[in-house]
């Protein structure tokens, strides 16, 4: 199994990030997946831009945004990012979608 490279990029003031971190880190433990976890911080719109970054917190493992269909978004914001979940909507992405990241890019 390889060791996949998560990155949970944030912007300074939205409290999601540290909560999607805590849920990668769960994934990863109940998977028994050794993970690489980095904190991207996005400071202004040209970082957003640059870093194709669609809100507050994006999780990527190995470069690729754990929401199916994200990598299409071409709108960067600095801005919170509201996901559609099972229960609705909230700011962290289904544990599924981390589930699922994860599985792909340790094997």
């Amino acid at each position: 199994m390889s060791r996949p490279r998560v990155e949970i990029l944030f912007f300074e003031g939205c409290p999601n990030h540290e909560p999607a971190r805590r849920l990668v880190e769960r994934m990863a433990a109940e998977l028994r997946i050794e993970t690489e976890i980095r904190l991207v911080e996005v400071t202004d719109a040209a970082a957003a831009a640059e870093l194709r970054f669609t809100g507050s917190p994006t999780v990527r493992v190995d470069g690729v945004d754990v929401e199916p269909g994200a990598g299409a978004r071409r709108e960067f914001v600095l801005a919170c990012r509201i996901y559609r979940r099972e229960d609705g909507v909230g700011g962290q992405p289904r544990e599924s979608w981390v589930h699922d990241a994860l599985m792909r890019a340790a094997t």
